[in-house]
C-alpha cells in the first residue's frame, strides 16, 4: 500500500494543494499571429481532474454571458488547449483576429467537484502600424521609418517598400525611394502593417521636347511641339516655356504651328519648373521645314558681253532640300514658246554669237516642287574698236578747220590794210551797206566755214568772228 501511495504522489503533483484557484496572464497579440494564454490552476487534495474547458465572455442583449470556445464559430484549430490535467491550463489561439479580443475564463471538473475561475485573462489584439517621418520630403532630406504594435513587448520587424526589402529604416531620400512602406514580423511576413506612402519631391528631370510629326516637315503642314519631364510635383502648364533660337516663344505643355513656313526653321528647346530648384532645359530639337524652289534668279558672268566672248548663266534658288535639277529655256524668235537649251545650275556659252542673244529663264526642281525664274535678256554690246577712232578723226578735222579759218582771217586783215591805204587818198561817203561784208573779202565758202566753226568751237569762234567783222565795218566809196 505504501508503494501505491508513493506512485500516486509521483504521477499527480500538486494534488495535495489545499485550495481551488486559477492564475492567468493577460496577453497582447498582433492580428494574424499565434498567442499562448498562460494559465495555472490548483485544487484540493484528493481530487482528480476529469475535464477542462475555456470559455469567453460575450455580450448578449446587454448582458455578459460565458460561452465555451467549442461553441463559438471559428475555423478548425483556431483554439487549442496546450495545458495538462493537473496544473497547466494554457490556451493557444492561432491566426488571432480582432474578434478574438476579450475576456477568457477557465473551468475544470474533478471527481468530486467543478470549478470556474473567478478572474479572467484578457487578450488584446493589435496591429502593426507604420510611421514614415516625414511622409513628404524634398530629395536629399532624411527619412525615418518606425513600426508600432500597440503592445508593450518589443518587436523585431523587417521593412518593405512596394514589396521589396528595405535594409535601413533611416536614410536620405532619393526620388527612387518614393513608394509605399510597411513593416512585418520576421518569418511571418503575412503579419504586416498597412502600407504608408513616402512622397519624395524633386525638381524636373529628363526634360524632353518632342515634335509631331517626327519625320520630315513640309511647308504648310501642321507641327506640334510637346514638352515633358519627370518631376514631383508634376510641372503645370505655366511651368513650361518654349524657346526658338534662345528667344521666348510661348508657355504651356504644347505649341502648335498650323501652317509651318521656312521662317519657322530653327533650334527649339523648352524649360520646365515646378517650384523646386531652378528651370531645367531640354535638349534642342531642330525644326527643318522642307519646301520647293522659291526666289529663283539668273545672273550673268560677266554682266557685259561682246561678240566672241564667253559667258556663264547662273541659276540661283532657295529650296530645302536644295534644288537638284536645273533646266534652261530660251524664247524663240516668234516669242510664242520656250525652247530647252541646256541643263545644270550653270550654262556656259564659250563664244557668244548673234544667234545666242535673246530672253532666257531657268527652271529649278527638287522633290517637293518646281518653279521658274523671270526672263533675263542676253545682249551683245556694239564693237568698240571702230567707234574708238571717231574722237581722233573729229579732233583732226576741227584742227584743220581752225587752221583754215585762221588763214582766211589773215587774208581779211590784209584786205583791210589795202582798203585803208586807198581811202587815205580819196574822200569817203557813208553808205548803209558799208557794214556788210563784200564778196571781195568773204566769198560764200567763207560763210560755210564760219558756220562749221560755230558748231564745233562755240563761243570762242563767235568772239573771233565778231572781232574780225567789226574791224571790217568801213563805208564804201560812191
Amino acid at each position: 500500500m505504501e508503494k501505491l501511495n508513493l506512485l500516486i504522489l509521483v504521477i499527480m503533483p500538486g494534488v495535495w494543494s489545499a485550495d481551488w484557484g486559477v492564475t492567468f496572464k493577460s496577453q497582447c497579440a498582433l492580428r494574424g499571429t499565434s498567442v499562448v494564454m498562460s494559465c495555472k490552476y490548483d485544487y484540493p487534495v484528493g481530487h482528480v481532474v476529469t475535464s477542462v474547458k475555456w470559455s469567453k465572455a460575450q455580450r448578449v442583449s446587454g448582458l455578459w454571458k460565458l460561452f465555451y470556445l467549442s461553441s463559438l464559430p471559428s475555423p478548425p484549430g483556431h483554439f487549442k488547449y496546450v495545458g495538462n490535467y493537473w496544473s497547466d491550463c494554457s490556451l493557444e489561439i492561432n491566426n488571432v483576429q480582432h474578434a478574438d479580443e476579450g475576456q477568457y475564463f477557465f473551468s475544470f471538473s474533478t471527481t468530486l467537484n467543478r470549478w470556474t475561475s473567478k478572474t479572467y485573462a484578457h487578450l488584446f489584439v493589435r496591429e502593426l502600424t507604420t510611421v514614415v517621418q516625414p511622409s513628404t520630403v524634398t530629395e536629399g532630406d532624411n527619412v525615418s521609418l518606425t513600426c508600432a504594435s500597440g503592445c508593450s513587448t518589443p518587436l523585431d520587424v523587417v521593412w518593405f517598400r512596394d514589396g521589396e526589402p528595405v535594409t535601413n529604416p533611416v536614410f536620405q531620400a532619393r526620388r527612387e525611394d518614393a513608394g509605399r512602406y510597411y513593416c512585418a514580423i520576421p518569418g511571418q511576413e503575412t503579419v504586416r502593417s498597412a502600407s504608408v506612402a513616402l512622397n519624395v519631391q524633386y525638381a524636373p528631370k529628363k526634360v524632353t521636347l518632342s515634335m509631331s510629326p517626327s519625320g520630315d516637315v513640309v511647308k504648310g503642314s501642321l507641327v506640334t511641339l510637346t514638352c515633358s519631364s519627370d518631376a514631383n510635383p508634376p510641372v503645370t502648364q505655366s511651368g513650361y516655356r518654349l524657346y526658338k533660337d534662345r528667344q521666348f516663344i510661348s508657355s504651356g505643355l504644347n505649341h502648335t504651328i498650323s501652317d509651318v513656313q521656312p521662317g519657322h526653321n530653327g533650334l527649339y528647346h523648352c524649360q520646365a519648373w515646378n517650384n523646386i530648384g531652378d528651370f531645367v532645359n531640354s535638349t534642342e530639337v531642330h525644326l527643318d521645314v522642307q519646301y520647293g524652289p522659291v526666289n529663283i534668279s539668273v545672273s550673268m558672268n560677266p554682266p557685259h558681253i561682246v561678240g566672241g566672248s564667253s559667258v556663264n548663266l547662273i541659276c540661283n534658288s532657295t529650296a530645302n532640300p536644295a534644288a537638284d535639277n536645273y533646266t534652261w529655256y530660251k524664247r524663240t524668235a516668234s516669242s510664242s514658246s520656250m525652247v530647252q537649251v541646256g541643263s545644270g545650275q550653270v550654262m556656259s556659252i564659250p563664244s557668244v554669237e548673234a544667234s545666242h542673244t535673246g530672253l532666257y529663264l531657268c527652271q529649278a526642281r527638287n522633290l517637293l516642287g518646281v518653279d521658274n525664274s523671270t526672263e533675263v535678256l542676253l545682249a551683245m554690246k556694239e564693237d568698240e574698236h571702230g567707234s574708238s577712232s571717231l574722237p581722233l578723226i573729229a579732233g583732226v578735222a576741227v584742227s584743220l578747220l581752225v587752221t583754215l579759218v585762221l588763214a582766211l582771217l589773215l587774208f581779211c586783215r590784209l584786205c583791210l590794210i589795202s582798203v585803208k591805204e586807198a581811202r587815205a587818198l580819196q574822200p569817203l561817203k557813208i553808205n548803209p551797206t558799208a557794214f556788210m561784208p563784200t564778196s571781195t573779202c568773204f566769198p560764200p565758202l567763207l560763210y560755210l566755214l564760219l558756220a562749221s566753226l560755230l558748231i564745233h568751237r562755240g563761243a570762242q569762234a563767235v568772239n573771233m568772228m565778231t572781232s574780225c567783222l567789226m574791224k571790217m565795218r568801213l563805208p564804201t566809196q560812191q
